[in-house]
């Protein structure tokens, strides 16, 4: 135990020196150098305790040499601890020519200042005559040039007493967050040297507002001068935000991310003074009523009063402040019952005024706003389309209702992510629960793609055409929100991809499940071909069929979908699909017919049979794409190799068989060597069926039972196809496999 509490003290111990790194010691005492006064961050080489400055970076550690405070080799007269800056004295950049004008002498500038960098509060300087000064300028996000030329018309003393405004001296900004700098000089190529011009040229750097040409003297003999120039420094390596929660600065203090964004600085409040690093002692009020500087403003006949930041106007007894004229006004005088009357009234006649005008202009303008933009969603939505489509499509099976915009809000929980169902390429689908607690599905569209309309607009035109069990009930629709929604009945367990692929049920999926969804898939598609009031070509069948808690299909997704008129077999279109259930034939040539339904319910009974995926680049390269893996395989008599091992028996195998014929008869290359959807959910419809019949008789049927439900489809279809036909040895649907695979 003793152990386990030593232990605990020393992460104790460890977490509070991470907590106070980077604060100073509270016995550090104040430091001086000549007429500079040094606090944290900032010490001496002989500081001795490196708690009292910010050790861990050199740039804070000065050097006091015969009472000179010394940065590297530049004089420190200043630290202002509040704007974070140094003030340092820098030499110039000087090049002097003799009678002949040769060079007699010169000095070139270069600075290194390591973690601090220039502030933008400094100028660039040349004096003297046909000359032109370069600042060229690293740091931490740019290098930077800047320069000015200086042209003398007169001899050098008649410039004087001027500002640097390019004759005799120019001046231009200093770039910010540089920490190296080089300053240059040359005199302009085409001039000679006047004998009643100095003979010396200068560039250097200096505080704005610091240097002005007020003589002969000012611009002449510059070598040995030092001019102020503002360093800007920070607390590196972490910025406010990094920082968190942990107090790096003094009380009465803020925290603000330098400018160059490689650190923090702390600053005072308003109204407070003093160095804002110290985390004991920090800003200090500033007494605004006593203090020489930042004085009170407070008028006649009243009393300054402190408070922390700022400070307060106290009227003497029996006056009162006039904050109009910041005048004290006797109470008794004519002027303060005046004043107060008509402020009184002014004020309340005003407000009154004022709100009864806003309140009437704000209802007007949202009564008129909200209509117009409902009416702007509604027509942006297509709600003209859809009424006038709705109106010549013939009778309508659907009652299609219209909810508000709030009612989907409220019914979604203001579409949270958490009610989402799912998302694909026709948009995003909620679950919503209606006020009578009844759950529907909430199909919204993805916001900014207008294409999205045309295919909610359709999806409602195709669903009023259909009154199908296997088909997903539309309930309504709402236009007058920024984007269309569709409402739906909830169908509660998922896909049946989902099912398949096991990505949200258990995957333990019995063959006659399978085999009853695809005859429920196959009689719907055929009811679409050929029993709607007007043909309907799904153009987009796939694995996303739902399924119920009866695992019953429900076939959804009718964006894509197109009404067929019926003086027509086929649709030139757009190609619209999903890759690995897209027909051949219909992506290359854009026409559009039923034979397109029939080959991607041919990859859905492969997959059902299967139990993979229709494309898949993680598969071999062979049976990358299940329609060739499975054409193959049943040609040369691999079926074994595709079938779901969790559904094969010696039960189904002649069933499995038989679908997988089905499946590859489905899937030709050419759309008249193809079944038609009717003719498959008879096929299909036959397994079930001989299914149920071998359960009462307890052994295999014979071939002939199958005539009945499979000889007149196809001996009808003999003369519409031209591969697809009878086989009076079996009885069955010859399936020809050898098309192209």
């Amino acid at each position: 135990m003793k152990l386990q509490g030593l232990f605990l003290v020393a992460i104790i111990c460890l977490s509070y020196t991470q907590l106070v790194k980077g604060q100073p010691s509270t016995n550090c005492s104040t430091t001086t150098c000549g007429k500079v006064t040094l606090e944290y961050p900032f010490g001496t080489s002989f500081s001795h305790d490196p708690d009292c400055y910010r050790s861990e970076d050199p740039s804070f550690k000065l050097t006091c040499d015969k009472e000179k405070l010394l940065f590297d080799d530049l004089e420190v007269v200043h630290v202002n601890y509040n704007a974070s800056q140094l003030r340092v004295l820098i030499p110039v950049s000087y090049v002097c020519f003799n009678s002949q004008g040769h060079i007699s002498s010169e000095s070139n500038l270069i600075g290194r200042l390591g973690n601090l960098t220039l502030s933008k509060n400094n100028m660039l300087t040349a004096v003297g005559c046909d000359m032109v000064a370069y600042l060229s300028t690293a740091g931490s996000r740019r290098r930077t040039s800047v320069g000015c030329v200086s042209i003398c018309d007169d001899p050098l003393p008649q410039v004087t007493d001027r500002q640097c405004n390019g004759v005799g001296c120019c001046q231009s900004p200093v770039p910010a967050w540089s920490n190296i700098f080089i300053v240059s000089r040359n005199r302009l190529r085409y001039t000679s040297v006047r004998s009643s011009t100095s003979p010396c040229i200068y560039a250097f750097l200096v505080e704005n507002g610091t240097f002005k040409v007020s003589g002969v003297e000012s611009v002449t003999n510059l070598q040995n001068t030092r001019f102020p120039v503002l360093l800007d420094w920070s607390i590196r390596g972490e910025t406010c935000e990094q920082v968190g929660g942990i107090k790096k600065c003094g009380a009465n203090s803020e925290c603000s991310n330098s400018t160059d964004n490689t650190g923090y600085v702390c600053k005072c409040l308003q109204g407070f003074y003093g160095n804002p690093y110290l985390r004991e002692e920090g800003c200090k009020d500033i007494d605004e009523c006593t203090h020489p500087i930042h004085k009170h403003n407070c008028p006649e006949f009243s009393t300054c009063e402190n408070i922390p930041g700022s400070f307060l106007c106290n009227c003497k007894s029996g006056y009162d402040l006039d904050t109009t004229t910041n005048i004290c006004i006797p109470k008794d005088s004519p002027e303060y019952y005046t004043k107060w009357t008509q402020t009184v009234l002014g004020t309340t006649i005003g407000f009154l005024a004022i709100l009864l005008v806003v309140s009437c202009v704000q209802q007007r303008m949202k009564h008129r706003k909200d209509a117009k933009l409902r009416q702007q969603f509604f027509e942006q939505n297509g709600g003209g389309m859809l009424m006038q489509r709705l109106s010549g499509a013939g009778p309508s099976n659907v009652d299609v209702k219209i909810f508000t915009e709030e009612g989907m809000k409220e019914a979604t929980n203001g579409y949270d992510d958490s009610r989402i169902l799912g998302q694909g390429g026709q948009g995003t689908v909620y679950k919503g629960i209606l006020p009578d607690n009844s759950i529907v599905a909430i199909k919204k569209a993805r916001l900014g793609d207008n294409s999205q309309v045309e295919q909610f607009i359709n999806e409602v035109l195709v669903l009023s055409q259909i009154n199908h069990r296997n088909v997903v009930k539309l309930l309504g629709c709402c236009l007058e929100t920024e984007v269309p929604l569709l409402v739906y009945e909830f169908i509660t367990s998922g896909t049946l991809f989902d099912h398949l692929h096991g990505s949200m049920f258990d995957s333990s999926f019995t063959w006659e499940h399978r085999l009853r969804i695809a005859v429920e898939v196959a009689g719907t598609l055929a009811y679409l071909h050929s029993s709607a009031s007007i043909p309907i070509i799904h153009r987009d069948v796939k694995t996303n069929i739902l399924l119920d808690e009866n695992l019953t299909a429900k076939v959804a997704d009718f964006g894509a979908s197109r009404l067929i008129p019926m003086d027509k077999e086929q649709l030139t279109t757009m190609v619209q699909g999903t890759l690995g259930y897209l027909d051949p034939e219909y992506y290359n040539t854009g026409l559009l017919n039923e034979k397109s339904d029939v080959y991607s319910f041919g990859v859905v009974l492969m997959e059902l049979i299967s139990g993979q995926k229709a494309l898949c680049f993680e598969r071999p390269q062979y049976s990358k794409h299940l329609v060739s893996y499975f054409a193959s395989a049943t040609k040369e008599n691999r079926l074994h190799e595709v079938i779901d091992g969790q559904v094969m028996n010696e039960d189904n195998e002649r069933e499995i068989q038989e679908a997988a014929r089905v499946a590859v008869e489905c899937t030709r290359l050419t759309g008249e060597e193809r079944p038609k959807m009717k003719e498959v959910a008879a096929v299909l419809e036959g397994l079930i069926a001989t299914k149920t019949k071998h359960q009462w008789s307890d052994q295999y049927p014979e071939p002939m039972e199958f005539e009945h439900l499979l000889g007149v489809e196809i001996l009808s279809a003999q003369d519409e196809t031209s591969s697809t036909g009878y086989d009076s040895i079996k009885n069955v649907a010859r399936l020809d496999i050898e098309a192209g695979r």
